[in-house]
């Protein structure tokens, strides 16, 4: 019963994920929920994590705590009526989409925080 309801809410969060890229290119989208579920979406769906999955626990945060908290705020910002129509189409949808600005910003962190490293070692 509880591995059937963790697929479910998997199930929804991946549904709720292209939602939002969906929504983020809808002009009935309110700017601020635009800007929000564009950056959660670009973020769930850039092939790149910001914390990899394979350093123990936190390379799970961003998976477990971030995007479903960031997928809470963008949905409260969205009318609930153009959110039944965005849910709709992603269930629709074949496959997700990906983000290669999401990878993008990701890697520029990355950078980022090297360079920052390397000036405070040199």
């Amino acid at each position: 019963m509880a591995l059937e309801k963790a697929r479910e809410w998997a199930r929804n969060v991946k549904r709720d994920v292209v939602a939002l890229w969906i929504a983020a290119r809808d002009p009935r989208t309110p700017i601020g929920a635009k800007v929000v579920a564009a950056a959660v979406a670009a973020y769930a769906l850039s092939p790149i994590d910001l914390i990899p999955d394979f350093i123990p626990i936190i390379g799970y945060i961003d998976d477990l705590l971030l995007v479903p908290i960031g997928i809470l705020i963008a949905v409260r910002l969205i009318p609930a009526a153009l959110m039944s129509e965005f849910r709709a189409k992603a269930s629709e949808r074949e496959g997700k989409p990906t983000s290669l600005i999401g990878a993008a910003v990701i890697i520029g962190i990355w950078l980022l925080v090297l360079a920052l490293a390397l000036s405070l070692l040199l």
